[in-house]
């Protein structure tokens, strides 16, 4: 089918370069796992174009991989702050 048949623009690159922007700037990650799983349902339902359905995988497991480092990243930072800090301030 051509993209003019479908009713809705494939959002698929979106999720992908979200999902780049998300490994290195991990606040962005949640939404290319968002952006992607959203184009994923589109495509399964018929609403966009199937020739995304690569990118929004990609995008979708980018985003995953990046919220998974964020929640690492936020859970170092309450580490540090919970017992690293007040360590610090106690010995001074």
């Amino acid at each position: 089918m051509d993209a003019q048949a479908y009713p809705e623009r494939s959002q698929a690159t979106t999720a992908l370069v979200l999902g780049i922007v998300g490994i290195f700037f991990t606040v962005v990650a949640p939404f290319a796992w968002k952006f992607g799983h959203d184009e994923l349902k589109a495509i399964d339902e018929g609403r966009r174009p199937p020739d995304g359905h690569g990118q929004a995988t990609a995008g979708r497991i980018l985003g995953i991989i990046g919220t998974v480092f964020l929640v690492v990243g936020l859970v170092v930072l309450a580490l540090v702050i919970a017992f690293v800090i007040p360590v610090s301030v106690t010995s001074s």
